[in-house]
């Protein structure tokens, strides 16, 4: 049984969330995000607090409802205070640079790579070796720093590659003659 469902989700200050048609939209200083509420699980607002009820006996809605209670939370995080997810940079030569809402990529390769940014995201280079991606979308930070990751993906031996700045890279032993 899923206790996730259970915690009430509170709402900051100058977030204000909205439900009606089986849809729920959180506004607040960052931007505006909606997700539609699945069948059986029903979300109410009251007293600064966002609670999801369902049938507690049903373990498809007993699932439902803590991804459901998840992803409002991800949402009223992302519209008050927004996500971040830092990347780094191993490896000799290899360089970041944002240039607007391009982000142009040296990783070893005969060609630089340039990764148009979708809109919503920043990306932003504080050294040549780190980048920050930001956003109000905990699903889309995620998905284009995984993108940007995909480029040149760390490798076993040398721990050359984009990595996530808390990720660790379980090193292998080079072959022995």
């Amino acid at each position: 049984m899923s206790r996730v469902a259970n915690n009430p989700i509170s709402i900051p200050k100058g977030v204000e969330v909205s439900v009606g048609g089986g849809v729920v939209t959180a506004q607040g200083k960052n931007g505006t995000l909606s997700t539609v509420v699945p069948a059986g699980v029903s979300v109410q607002v009251e007293g600064g607090a966002i609670a999801v009820e369902y049938n507690k006996s049903d373990k498809r809605q007993n699932a439902l409802a803590g991804t459901t209670r998840a992803n409002l939370a991800n949402m009223v995080q992302g519209v008050s205070t927004g996500f971040e997810r830092k990347l780094s940079l191993v490896g000799v030569g290899y360089r970041a640079q944002a240039k607007g809402d391009v982000l142009s990529l040296s990783l070893g390769y005969s060609h630089p790579i340039e990764y148009k940014v979708p809109a919503g995201i920043v990306v932003e280079t504080p050294s040549q070796t780190d980048i920050l991606v930001k956003g109000f979308d905990r699903q889309v930070v995620g998905q284009v720093a995984a993108n940007i990751r995909a480029f040149r993906a760390p490798e076993p031996y040398k721990g050359k590659g984009v990595r996530y700045s808390d990720e660790v890279i379980i090193r292998k032993e080079a072959k022995k003659k």
